[in-house]
């Protein structure tokens, strides 16, 4: 860290490419602001970021990084487990499990940096859901201090009461009401992740789940990666259930330069995927892709694939190892995909298979793309509504469920053809959900993907005589960082 003066914002995200994506984004809004942004997080992270966003030469407003004492090997994680997108499953849950020890260590970050600075404290603490503890830490220095969502209202609200409320143990339904959030509609038994289904007292992921959404309510504020307009439930179920200002601030998204310099390098450029679709009439492509921590069953895949073969429509197809296999690992398309696959849709000019990576962003923008087979995390929800692309739904696990269920019902954007790892969907049904959104009856969804995206772009826009519901929030959450801080008073 530089010495200096000035106001600034302290920035800690949780450790996960799909978190670090949206607090860069809110990074640079901030540093547009006119304010200094400090960025925490553990040393090999923080080695990432700094190679690809050098401190700023200008003493006005940057981003600069700060690394916070982590050793993987002291709480049984390989030497490189710093970021989920190295560990499996288990390990994930391990990693969410113990970063409390970080309490401690953090706030010295944020002691040293008040002396940096002069004596002058930052003008906020901005802290992942995951971190829930941080409020108290912050407020313990005398800093207003704001929770960050990285993921959508509905589903995150689906997914706390879930946690909170565990209703599936409560009744022998296969269907039920979430007690504290009733206006979510029904929830199906299929719709709960395995965790949840083993959940009890002495279950620690459940103790720390449950404590850490509790621990939300002690924060000044919770900020939200969505559009008021289109989640306006989920923002009204944690006013209500948190108590303390909640406010959407989304769509925050990357461009593709600045996800590539996070370390996500695509394995093709985003000239050469622009001049495949380029080569395709508007419209006629599907994209799928799971995201940068999921993949599907080898059975799941191949059925997949075979859709692909029948429906006979042009496809891009980002592809890792199935589940069970090193998801980092290369993809070996002789083992996982059916005889002569990719041979024929060579020949058809018709498929691309892009191995772990693809410019997405891109893809998406392209008005060739007609359909998206997404596993519905957040940061892919998003950037399918900014650009008006109907999604087929492949939810993976955790929010994802809930992020389906509110493109199907309340979205009304999306079909969903399968739902969890242990899901079996049939060849037949996945043809038929890609020619339902694709085909004919697809022409209801289209125009409402239009109508979102005039919503969402609408939210960002700044301009004379007018400011989008997103803009509005963030000058309000700003005003209030400041307002505590002329003061003096925290919560």
């Amino acid at each position: 860290m530089e010495n200096g003066r000035g106001d600034y914002v302290v920035l800690f995200p949780f450790m996960a490419q799909g978190h670090f994506i949206p607090f860069l984004s809110l990074a640079q809004l901030i540093q547009q602001k006119g304010y200094t942004v400090i960025f925490i997080n553990t040393p090999l992270n923080i080695n990432n970021l700094r190679k690809s966003f050098p401190p700023s030469r200008s003493s006005a407003a940057a981003i600069k990084f700060a690394e916070i004492p982590f050793n993987a090997a002291d709480h049984g994680l390989p030497p490189d487990g710093e970021n989920t997108d190295s560990l499996p499953y288990n390990l994930i849950i391990r990693f969410i499990e113990i970063t409390p020890s970080l309490k401690l260590p953090f706030r010295k970050i944020l002691s040293d940096l008040i002396y940096t600075y002069g004596g002058e404290k930052p003008l906020c603490v901005i802290s992942d859901f995951f971190f829930g503890w941080a409020a108290d830490v912050a407020h313990e220095l005398g800093i207003f201090h704001l929770i960050f969502s990285v993921a959508g209202g509905f589903g995150l609200a689906c997914y706390s009461s879930m946690w909170l409320n565990l209703p599936h143990k409560e009744t022998d339904s296969v269907d039920f009401l979430l007690p504290d959030f009733p206006e979510a509609g029904r929830i199906h038994v299929t719709q709960t992740t395995p965790g949840m289904l083993t959940a009890g007292e002495s279950d620690p992921i459940t103790i720390f789940q449950q404590k850490n959404f509790i621990s939300w309510a002690n924060s000044d504020g919770f900020l939200l990666n969505t559009v008021e307009e289109i989640d306006e439930l989920g923002l009204i179920y944690f006013r209500r259930k948190l108590g303390i200002p909640v406010w959407g601030i989304g769509p925050l998204l990357l461009s593709e330069v600045d996800r590539a310099r996070t370390g996500r390098q695509s394995t093709i450029t985003p000239q050469q995927c622009v001049q495949w679709l380029d080569k395709k009439d508007p419209k006629s492509v599907l994209y799928i892709s799971f995201g940068s921590q999921n993949t599907i069953p080898a059975s799941q895949m191949m059925k997949l694939a075979k859709a692909l073969d029948s429906s006979d429509r042009n496809f891009i197809w980002v592809v890792r190892p199935p589940l069970g296999f090193d998801i980092k690992a290369e993809f070996v398309a002789e083992e996982w995909l059916p005889e002569e696959f990719l041979k024929r849709i060579n020949e058809q000019k018709r498929g691309l298979i892009i191995s772990r990576w693809a410019p997405q962003v891109e893809i998406l923008a392209h008005k060739s793309v007609a359909a998206f087979i997404s596993h519905c995390g957040w940061n892919s929800v998003l950037e399918a509504l900014k650009h008006g692309v109907p999604v087929i739904g492949w939810p993976i696990g955790a929010d994802q469920l809930y992020n389906a269920k509110f493109l199907v019902e309340i979205a009304r954007i999306c079909v969903e053809v399968a739902r969890g790892i242990n899901f079996e969907a049939a060849e037949e049904d996945i043809v038929e959900k890609i020619e339902m959104v694709m085909g004919e009856k697809g022409e209801e969804i289209r125009r409402r993907c239009l109508e979102i995206k005039d919503v969402v772009k609408d939210a960002i826009r700044d301009e004379e005589g007018y400011k989008g519901s997103s803009v509005k929030a963030v000058e309000e959450l700003l005003v209030a960082a400041w307002k505590k801080k002329t003061t003096g008073a925290t919560k």
